[in-house]
């Protein structure tokens, strides 16, 4: 698969299959993601892979807890202005007419959501944590080795999704996996197989067009 097609071909999904995902693969490409643009080599990612038997105790985990949680940082910004504003509700839209969610059923979008903290069924996940100390020239960092991450897990057949959610459950995840005491998690990463029956997966994102937002000078 060459580096285009990749590209193309990468979604977020939200339904996986339950077919094994091994250890030896994520460790594989974790290594060649690593060779991601990082500035001055400092390489802030931190990563905390789940899966088979602690996939298993971290879900289990998750639905005991019950403490209030503050968020590691906040996903967007409280006043989001367009176009950004629109782009975001215009994929929401899209997703719950795929999954015939009308707006006024909120118990059912709010239930798609929770799924995040499932993994939407995905065997394999990680989370990916980064230093307080680092700031945004590190966060974009992480971007890039991420997106990495996820083209070679295409190159490979496998499917993902990145998860700014788990941000939300920051102290409840590091409780689990125990990372430094300054370290704040930046998002999971769901790892497997789609499951093709599966019709939110059909759900293609739109893109704005270049001529809004490239100049050539």
């Amino acid at each position: 698969m060459n580096v285009s097609d990749a590209v193309n071909q990468r979604s977020s999904i939200r339904s996986f299959l339950n077919t094994p995902v091994s250890n030896k693969l994520i460790k594989e490409l974790l290594k060649k993601s690593s060779r991601s643009a990082s500035g001055g080599n400092l390489q802030p990612w931190k990563i905390f892979v789940l899966n088979k038997a602690s996939m298993k105790n971290f879900l289990i985990f998750q639905e005991a807890w019950d403490k209030p949680e503050k968020p590691a940082y906040d996903i967007y910004p409280p006043k989001l202005k367009e176009p950004y504003r629109t782009s975001r509700f215009e994929l929401g839209e899209q997703m719950y007419k795929i999954l015939g969610i009308p707006r006024e059923d909120k118990e059912a979008r709010i239930s798609q959501v929770m799924k995040n903290f499932k993994f939407f069924g995905a065997p394999c996940a990680f989370f990916c944590f980064v230093d307080r100390q680092m700031g945004p020239p590190q966060w974009s960092d992480l971007g890039m080795f991420l997106q990495t991450f996820m083209l070679l897990a295409k190159e490979e057949g496998l499917d993902t999704c990145a998860q700014e959610a788990w941000s939300i459950k920051n102290e409840s995840v590091s409780a689990f996996v125990n990372p430094d005491e300054e370290d704040i998690l930046f998002c999971g990463m769901c790892i497997g197989y789609r499951d093709k029956e599966d019709p939110i997966n059909s759900l293609r994102s739109k893109r704005r067009p270049l001529k809004d937002w490239a100049k050539f000078i």
